[in-house]
């Protein structure tokens, strides 16, 4: 098919490689990768992305590219995270499909023909693999779990894996979403709110060979915070005010009900030569109305962001003639 591709891309296919640290699994890994898509007869690229490691990894992608012309590589100043490496990993690709998998070997290159076919001859955008039968530990397996579910009710989107670092793209998939901070394990989250089509494949993992995993605690707070922006900045941009306006509503309707509570029962209270005084639930009445206010106020300074916005960058057209 490399006859065929159009003249703005290289390759058939092109592998993105995010890389901390895993200078003992590059060599395994790409002689992989190269069998499973010999075997296809498929042009492809790979790019190695080494996200400030500070062992050989990129002298180990320098002599692997000096023996295989596919093979590419670049090299962050320091660690700024798997998305930021994705991210440059897709602007270089130059490929009618792209495959992203991890370096530590805990993915199968041979799943890619499969994941390819799924793009290609069933037509979809994207296809994230399902690690059906993880090798990974008790905590990780189960907080991978709770963000899975919370991500496919939040998103609309429901896979049981978004997080595998095994997946296939159309082009324009890898073109249209921005990836920043933790925002790579909601790649299928953000194309899906996008407009484009969406599956999942079950796929086999493998307990890690060399090394040490590289996540800590902090990556499920960093990704729960991800999420909410994913929901936020995406799911109701379309209408802010919608959102934002709801929320404003309910705090002001609390409020005002507690200022209407003690305003009568203040009027009453004076009736019968009573002072009510100052009650703590006023304060709170109080601050209700404000923040109501402040959520509305919000909310149409979103919306001008949003109508400020390129028509372009709202939507991807289906169709054009």
């Amino acid at each position: 098919m490399s006859d065929q591709l159009p003249a703005e891309v290289r390759t058939d296919l092109a592998v993105v490689v995010p890389a901390f640290n895993e200078e003992e699994s590059l060599p395994e890994l790409v002689d992989r990768i190269d069998q499973a898509i010999t075997g296809m007869g498929r042009t492809y690229e790979v790019w190695v992305i080494d996200d400030g490691s500070s062992d050989r990894t990129f002298e180990v992608v320098r002599e692997l590219a000096a023996a295989r012309p596919q093979v590419h590589g670049l090299k962050f100043g320091r660690n700024f995270g798997k998305a930021a490496a994705l991210a440059a990993g897709f602007e270089a690709a130059s490929a009618r499909i792209v495959i992203t998998m991890d370096a530590d070997l805990q993915d199968d290159p041979a799943e890619i023909p499969d994941l390819v076919g799924m793009i290609e001859d069933k037509g979809w955008d994207l296809v994230s693999g399902w690690k059906q039968d993880r090798k990974d530990s008790f905590i990780k397996n189960n907080t991978s779990k709770i963000f899975n579910w919370f991500t496919s009710r939040m998103c609309g989107l429901y896979l049981h894996d978004f997080n595998c670092g095994l997946k296939a793209y159309r082009r324009e998939v890898t073109r249209r979403v921005k990836l920043y901070g933790e925002m790579h394990r909601y790649v299928p989250a953000l194309a899906h709110l996008d407009g484009f089509k969406v599956t999942e494949m079950p796929v086999k993992h493998f307990a890690r060979k060399y090394g040490t995993t590289k996540y800590g605690v902090d990556r499920f707070i960093n990704g729960f915070l991800d999420l909410l922006t994913v929901y936020f900045l995406h799911a109701k941009q379309s209408s802010p005010l919608h959102m934002f306006g709801r929320m404003g509503l309910g705090f002001w309707t609390v409020g005002l009900g507690i200022w209407a509570y003690h305003s009568i029962h203040h009027i009453l209270k004076h009736f019968y030569g009573m002072n009510l005084g100052w009650k703590p639930t006023l304060t709170l009445g109080l601050v209700l109305i404000v923040v109501g206010f402040q959520f509305f106020s919000l909310g149409l300074i979103a919306e001008l962001v949003v109508a400020g916005r390129n028509p372009e960058n709202n939507f991807r057209v289906a169709q054009r003639v």
